[in-house]
């Protein structure tokens, strides 16, 4: 065997046992192992606790829409549903994330936060199946006008609090 087959056979090898095994740790379907659909949930709307008017309304559409793509729930009304979540929006903060590189005293990036306590209750029993707080993020850019980046960036910041909610759900102990 000439010296490039000597090389290319390892390497062959290993490419097809890397490529064999690529798949393996991905499982189609709802991750809690549940069939898809076979329980119920309804999102009641989260009271607001905050001086922030839209974050409930941005966090109901983001938590629904998050629930119905990843598929292990089906959406229903609260007096069909197996589960019931509620919650109440406690906190949105703004912390200094950066600076402007050549004036370390200006401020260029915001990590706006929210937290929200998330209640979930099997309706049948009244068993509380989820009761804790949690949290979302994203970075708000500064603008010369900040409540627009603000209102810019609501859809992003309950979309992450949204998926943090709905892996909880799905993926929760109970």
């Amino acid at each position: 065997m000439n010296r490039p087959a000597r090389v290319a056979a390892p390497l062959l090898l290993a490419l097809a046992i890397v490529a064999g095994h690529a798949g393996c740790a991905y499982r189609l379907g709802p991750t809690s192992g549940a069939p898809a659909g076979a329980r119920s949930l309804a999102v009641l709307p989260f009271e607001n606790q905050t001086f922030e008017p839209r974050v409930t309304d941005s966090l109901a559409t983001a938590l629904r829409g998050q629930l119905q793509q990843e598929g292990t729930f089906r959406l229903a009304r609260r007096s069909e549903a197996d589960i019931v979540v509620s919650g109440v929006v406690r906190r949105i903060d703004r912390l200094e994330e950066s600076f402007l590189p050549q004036d370390t005293r200006v401020l260029r990036d915001y990590r706006w936060q929210v937290v929200a306590h998330v209640t979930a209750i099997e309706r049948a029993s009244g068993r509380v199946l989820l009761d804790r707080e949690v949290q979302g993020h994203t970075l708000l850019r500064i603008q010369p006008d900040l409540p627009s980046a603000e209102r810019q960036s609501m859809p992003l910041l309950a979309g992450n609090l949204a998926r943090n909610i709905t892996s909880l759900l799905v993926d929760g102990e109970w």
